[in-house]
């Protein structure tokens, strides 16, 4: 089965073909994305709802430690991307999987102080203000967590983002059966509700309207792991909302290699909790990465996690620019780099497995989710 596990790896490769063009574009590109089926349901006993909410994860075990772990067998893959559900009523589910490599023929698809230390240097974050950018992409595709962590919008009900803002790997946190998630609307100067703005009612500052959470998908390689060691490649949770928000959303994408990103860049937004409030704007360079994980240093503090990494590239089949999320902002990581210490934050990068796992939590079939 570890053979299996390899070829796994490959077959989710990239078939990059950049453009011989000497106007070269950032391009999005194509690749073999494998199947993810649920195989069976078993009701869990309901959770306690015991645990702290934690707004970051910290971990020793940098890129080198990551790089040195052996692959893990395909029985293995299977456990780590097979996941609980978690419902508003309190009742729990676990769902095993099995994984599937199709071709592409004929299945319709197209072929010490860790919150000081967080921020490097100057501090290069900007906090958006007004309603003109607030509400508009893709900043407007950025909403808060109850429990006081960031997600963004990828679907007309469902929200993506970090694993512990809902689980601690042991338990779920306190608030996660009645989780909400809040988008920032005007907050009108006479008080009124109505959703036209007329130049008698100016918006005088944002306020968070709030919508309950239906479910949630939990994989179990965080629930199983261990933020110290393979947890942190799986911490990602998706939300699925009780309503539609309404809102243009941001579609999830496979994380291309950090050297085929514009600029080796990154860049997200995330309610902060130094800056009570506001959304909070960064873009950085990527400094190292592992299959499962980004490694940089965008400045960001705890209330930040859970935040979508995106980039936008060039979409050659649409002949268009697309943003797309790559990654979940997870938290902040101490790494021995030749026995000294040196700190990065951390994004989990959305791989071709994580991809088909999170595409069929929010469509509910496959063949929607063979292009990444």
């Amino acid at each position: 089965m570890a053979g299996l596990s390899t070829l796994i790896l490959l077959l989710c490769a990239a078939k990059d073909v950049m453009p011989s063009s000497s106007h070269w574009k950032p391009t999005w590109p194509s690749y073999r994305v494998p199947v993810i089926l649920p195989q069976s349901t078993l009701n869990l006993d309901k959770p306690q709802f015991d645990a702290e909410a934690r707004l970051e994860v910290v971990s020793p075990c940098g890129p080198t430690c990551h790089k040195s772990s052996p692959l893990p067998t395909y029985e293995e893959v299977k456990n780590y991307l097979s996941y609980e559900t978690l419902y508003a009523n309190g009742s729990l589910t676990e769902t095993e999987v099995g994984i599937y490599i199709l071709s592409n023929s004929g299945d319709g698809s197209q072929g010490k102080s860790r919150t000081k230390r967080q921020i490097y240097g100057y501090d290069s974050r900007f906090s958006i203000f007004g309603k003109d950018f607030l509400l508009n992409y893709p900043f407007s595709t950025s909403v808060k967590l109850s429990t006081g962590c960031t997600g963004t919008l990828v679907a007309e009900k469902h929200v993506l983002t970090a694993a512990h803002c809902i689980h601690d790997g042991k338990s779920y946190v306190k608030g996660a059966q009645k989780l909400r998630v809040g988008f920032l609307k005007p907050k009108l100067k006479d008080g009124s509700k109505g959703a036209n703005i007329t130049d008698s009612a100016m918006p005088e500052k944002m306020k968070f309207q709030w919508i309950r959470v239906k479910r949630t998908h939990v994989p179990k390689g965080w629930i199983k792991g261990n933020a110290n060691d393979i947890g942190m490649d799986y911490d990602y949770a998706l939300l699925e909302l009780k309503k539609p928000h309404k809102r243009k959303f941001m579609k999830i994408g496979v994380s291309p290699p950090a050297r085929h990103l514009p600029g080796g860049r990154i860049h997200f937004s995330g309610y902060d909790n130094d800056r009570p409030g506001n959304l909070v704007y960064r873009f950085c360079d990527v400094k190292d990465e592992t299959y499962d994980l980004l490694y940089q240093q965008c400045d960001a503090q705890p209330g930040a996690s859970g935040s979508g990494v995106y980039v936008r590239m060039w979409k050659r089949q649409n002949h268009k620019w697309e943003r797309k999320i790559i990654g979940i902002f997870s938290g902040h990581q101490w790494v021995d780099m030749n026995g000294t210490p040196q700190d990065f934050n951390v994004a989990v990068r959305i791989t071709p497995l994580k991809y088909a796992q999170i595409c069929y939590w929010i469509k509910g079939n496959y063949l929607d989710c063979r292009e990444g």
